[in-house]
């Protein structure tokens, strides 16, 4: 398979290995609900540190993976930061941010991606997919990357996102109006998308004009230009007209013998006066109850980068339309990514977050279909708090809605004739304005192609009137005249439900820090790092009848860990793994497979041992003494 070559590639290969594991840190008081790490949660910190984080708790586990990642336009001014051992690398920790006249981007942006894509696909279920925002810049790049971290064949498809409504004037060349989903599966042989809604329209075409018990049918051509040797025989209508055969050139779908059985069933439409050429009769109840997706994606069914900030808009997250230099995507396009890849209990990780409408694509769903996907947002800029986690809570509890009301109160078409006639028509315009309560502008109103034209506020029958609208719009765009009143509301928008918790990244386990006492990480943090390490699998809650020490349960091994974050306890005998602990250890596998003897082992993390490794295995224990010479004397 060919493979993608770029600076930096040998370094970063296997960075993912080296980066340190950092314990999430709730802070209950950002985050809505208890601080649960078993939450939906928003993680403020570095994407590539807080990934390793994850491991021990969803490795394997996540099913859906969405990631809207720099698209290295060369204005967007994102930095490399990555801590690789390499002197070239750390070269470029100095010439941050990465900007178009940099030589490099492309060698960056792929150095930076790599080691993020194979944390994420460890992350991944076997049953899990990504999918992926870019455009030209860097696609072509993310493709070679993406089919030697994912497999080529695990590529699924790239879809072509119309993400704006009207061409860009200043382009040089092309406007470009599109981006890229590019999708892959963990697994493509296990991997299948889930079918869209069918639309009105699609069930539109289904009628009951001859009231068939079966409910709406639409019909379709019984002739095909495939050749079929049971397929030229004659006809004869109920209405008494013999057809000689199918059209020219064409042959009937079906055999003399089948046809005469769909016709007896009723399942034959010859047509209101019975002499029609026969067409079957396809029932709405025998077609698939959905549609099958297709990679081009218009912005009226997914939204386009206008809705995105409008949205924001509306929150009272940012000011205006140019606030900020990201670029969000609309919820609708979220939406279609979960109905397409997720179920109502799936778990759903968005590691380059920004404004966080992942979460509240989530949340929409959750309400509309009553499900319990969870989400998973990691944000490294400073508006982690302020934007991406004040989102999820307005969304969740519902905020002050404030936007623009339209009426529109005159739409009539122009032609030439009528454009003669300007001054009827500006009459009328300005009767309309006179009746809002608006007073007759002195200037004369341009009726050019472009933008609206409002009307001053103030005026309107002595300013006696009240005003039903803050301004009049007068539009005269491709041949059409349009007046509209505008008036800004404010309402309170319902929230969603839901809860979250709010982390940061804690200090890295150090393992020198470990040995000397400097740094005891707490019981559950480094639980989930030995049971992750120990056993490749992912720690999931314990039961709450589980004994103490009790960590969870693996594959092959039930795992323990004594331990807590006191140098006191640590030296002290009562640290130590006793028979009374393997016998408690035996005695809990024994009830938790109903006395059938699971065969599994215990493995007990502790900082002693007062046994032998035979007597503990007599008890089906294996000892595993922690990183840690705490308990020492002196």
């Amino acid at each position: 398979m060919p493979e993608i070559v770029f600076k930096g590639k040998e370094y970063v290969y296997n960075h993912h290995l080296t980066v340190p594991y950092r314990p999430l840190v709730a802070d209950a008081a950002k985050g809505i609900g208890p601080a649960d790490l078993a939450s939906n949660l928003v993680i403020h910190g570095d994407n590539l540190h807080a990934l390793k984080s994850l491991l021990p708790r969803y490795a394997g586990q996540v099913d859906l993976v969405f990631i809207d990642p720099p698209y290295n336009t060369g204005n967007e001014g994102w930095c490399y930061n990555d801590n690789v051992n390499s002197p070239i690398m750390k070269e470029w920790l100095s010439t941050n941010p990465v900007d178009g006249e940099d030589m490099l981007r492309h060698d960056k942006w792929l150095c930076m991606m790599w080691p993020r894509l194979v944390l994420l696909r460890e992350l991944l279920s076997e049953k899990g997919s990504i999918w992926i925002t870019l455009d030209d810049n860097e696609v072509h790049h993310a493709r070679d990357m993406l089919d030697e971290i994912f497999g080529a064949d695990n590529f699924v498809a790239t879809c072509i996102w119309h993400k704006n409504f009207s061409p860009k004037p200043s382009a040089q060349y092309f406007s470009e109006d599109h981006d890229y989903v590019l999708i892959y599966a963990k697994d493509k042989a296990q991997w299948r998308p889930n079918l869209l809604e069918r639309t009105v329209e699609m069930d539109a075409r289904f009628t009951n004009i001859d009231n068939d018990p079966r409910g709406p049918w639409t019909s379709g051509d019984l002739s095909a230009r495939n050749p079929y040797s049971e397929g030229t025989y004659a006809i004869t209508t109920p209405g008494g007209r013999v057809i000689d055969g199918p059209p020219p050139g064409t042959y009937w779908r079906v055999s003399k013998k089948n046809f005469d059985k769909l016709d007896s069933e009723n399942r034959i439409w010859w047509g209101e006066d019975q002499n029609n050429q026969p067409r079957l009769k396809r029932f709405l109840t025998d077609v698939k109850q959905g549609r099958v997706p297709q990679t081009l994606w218009e912005y009226s069914e997914v939204g386009h980068t206008q809705d995105a900030k409008r949205t924001l808009l509306e929150m009272g997250l940012i000011k205006t339309q140019e606030d900020g230099s990201m670029t969000p995507k609309p919820v609708a396009l979220l939406e279609r990514v979960l109905e397409l890849a997720s179920e109502p209990d799936s778990i759903i990780l968005d590691s380059f977050a920004g404004s966080g409408t992942t979460a509240h694509a989530v949340l929409k769903a959750n309400a509309k279909d009553n499900g319990n996907r969870k989400f998973i947002l990691v944000e490294g800029e400073e508006y982690a708090d302020k934007l991406t986690a004040e989102r999820v809570r307005r969304a969740i509890k519902g905020y002050a809605w404030v936007g623009n009301q339209r009426e529109t109160l005159l739409e009539e078409k122009i032609n030439f004739t009528q454009f003669k006639k300007a001054d009827e028509w500006l009459k009328k315009v300005e009767a309309i304005k006179v009746k809002e309560g608006f007073a007759e502008e002195s200037a004369q109103m341009e009726l050019g192609a472009g933008s609206p034209h409002p009307s001053p506020l103030p005026g309107g029958e002595g300013g006696k009137k009240r005003k039903r609208f803050d301004k009049i719009n007068v539009e005269l765009k491709d041949g059409l005249l349009r007046v509209e009143g505008e008036k800004r509301v404010s309402e309170m928008a319902e929230g969603l439900g839901g809860e979250f918790t709010y982390c940061t990244l804690g200090e890295p386990l150090d393992i020198e820090k470990l040995l000397s006492g400097e740094s005891l990480p707490a019981p559950e943090a480094l639980g989930a790092w030995l049971f992750h390490t120990a056993t490749g699998g992912t720690l999931l809650p314990k039961p709450k009848d589980a004994p103490q020490w009790y960590l969870g349960e693996a594959k092959d091994a039930h795992v323990w860990l004594v331990y807590e974050p006191s140098l006191a306890f640590l030296k002290s005998p009562e640290a130590a793994l006793t028979l009374s602990r393997a016998k408690t250890c035996a005695a809990w596998g024994h009830a938790r497979d109903g006395g059938k003897g699971d065969g599994k082992r215990h493995l007990v993390f502790a900082p002693a041992k007062y046994l032998s490794n035979k007597q503990l295995l007599e008890h089906g224990v294996d000892y595993a003494p922690l990183p840690l010479a705490l308990y020492r004397e002196g």
